[in-house]
């Protein structure tokens, strides 16, 4: 039998399950050809009992597989298997991972987006500055804007007790004077809406208002001060006082 020996590369070449099979089946087919071309007739007649043996696997030292090494096959194909497994499931976990991390940063970026929106209604509810209110310039538009201020200071009055005074003091004449009375001879006449002399006006004057004793605003709110801590009222007063 011719012996049957493979090729340099083969041998220094790490040889695989699949390079086992092949190589094993090349050997036992050139083997078998070299039987069937010895033991043929002359006649090149063939029979059935010159037929070539079924191939059967070998390992690569070309002795048939034994059970051991069909087991350690196995086992390394599992170990393949796994290995291929393990790897499939590490790369899908990392992808998951990936993905949700930048549906995280998505979410995150809307949230940011968003809160100027969320803040645009508080914006628009803040109250505008009040306004300030506005008097006219007359005996109406003074009573008004004393009273204002009275209530503001907690001086008591009405807007009838205020009015029917300065009607019989002055007539409704911001720059009245008083010429003839006691206040007069001593050099402090009456002036003003309610005929209220300096001193008085200096010491009842009400803060916010202009400190000049024939303002209109500052006449009434004075006397109605003074008024307030000698009769209880402004109210009260029904003749000179």
């Amino acid at each position: 039998m011719p012996g049957f020996t493979l090729p340099r590369a083969v041998r220094t070449t790490r040889i695989t399950r699949t390079h086992k099979i092949s190589a094993a089946v090349v050997a036992s087919g050139s083997c078998a050809a070299a039987l069937a071309l010895t033991a043929a007739p002359s006649n090149a007649e063939t029979t059935a009992a010159h037929a070539p043996a079924a191939v059967k696997p070998v390992s690569a030292n070309g002795l048939p597989l034994t059970a051991k090494d069909r087991a350690d096959d196995g086992k390394k194909d599992q170990q393949l298997a796994s290995s291929l497994t393990t790897g499939l499931k590490v790369t899908a976990v990392a992808k998951q991972g990936h993905a949700a991390k930048q549906a995280a940063d998505r979410s995150a970026d809307r949230k940011v987006i968003a809160a100027p929106k969320a803040a645009a209604p508080k914006a628009a509810h803040k109250a505008a500055p009040k306004a300030a209110k506005r008097y006219a310039n007359n005996l109406d538009g003074w009573i008004r804007e004393s009273l204002d201020i009275m209530k503001s200071k907690r001086i008591p009055g009405s807007y009838e007790g205020l009015h029917r005074n300065i009607m019989r003091e002055s007539s409704g004449n911001p720059n009245a004077v008083n010429d003839w009375d006691i206040n007069a001879v001593n050099g402090i006449p009456s002036k003003g809406l309610l005929q209220v002399i300096q001193p008085t006006f200096d010491t009842y004057h009400v803060s916010g208002t202009p400190h000049k004793l024939t303002d209109p605003v500052a006449n009434i709110t004075a006397a109605a001060n003074y008024a307030a801590h000698r009769y209880g009222s402004i109210d009260n007063v029904n003749s000179a006082y």
